[in-house]
């Protein structure tokens, strides 16, 4: 089910607000409730007319994907973040059986494929292993961000910006006070996004 987030502006911002780019966040999680950490990133978003929160497994809970709805919610926005826990170094299912049939070829890709050039993709990624285990001499051997290399350049062959995933690791040792810190960096990651920050 599609949900927006909305605040109530006065008259003076309504030039500021139009001129923000629009934010589409794709939430990949088939156990929502059992993650806290995803829960808590969730609270903490900001409430603006420009961030769209579409949960893929709450729409789609029989994997019938509805492609022609999915690409018009990205004809709508600028900036499409995923927002999912690594999966066996990859994603969900559902997240990638919506990478194989949105990402038509002739739409987003290939001859006359040019829907999603210069929109931003960003992937917002918990682990429940901490950011040592996700290295070179950790337990798994290689970077986050190496194991999301396919992901990068699916986007690099849409003509999409990739830019670096944000990410929120070793969630199984996090305290609540950590998780708080962590949900007020995402708002601020969201913020400098609204604000065509994307460094």
């Amino acid at each position: 089910m599609e949900k927006f987030f909305k605040k109530v502006f006065l008259s003076s911002d309504f030039v500021n607000l139009t001129r923000m780019p629009k934010i589409l966040i794709l939430l990949v999680h088939p156990v929502l409730e059992k993650s806290k950490a995803n829960q808590m990133l969730l609270d903490s978003l900001p409430f603006s007319e420009n961030i769209t929160l579409h949960d893929l497994y709450e729409e789609y809970p029989n994997f019938f994907i509805n492609v022609k709805a999915e690409q018009d919610l990205l004809s709508n926005h600028q900036i499409i973040i995923f927002q999912h826990p690594l999966y066996w170094y990859s994603c969900p299912p559902l997240m990638k059986l919506w990478i194989d049939m949105v990402l038509e070829d002739g739409w987003a890709y290939g001859s006359g494929g040019e829907k999603l050039l210069g929109k931003k993709w960003i992937q917002v990624i918990t682990t429940g292993g901490s950011k040592d285990a996700y290295s070179k001499g950790g337990f798994h051997g290689y970077s986050t961000e190496e194991f999301l290399l396919p992901f990068r350049r699916t986007a690099e062959l849409c003509g999409m910006d990739y830019l670096n995933p944000f990410l929120v690791q070793g969630t199984f040792q996090l305290n609540e006070e950590d998780l708080q810190k962590e949900s007020s960096r995402y708002s601020t990651f969201i913020n400098q996004l609204l604000g065509g920050n994307y460094e």
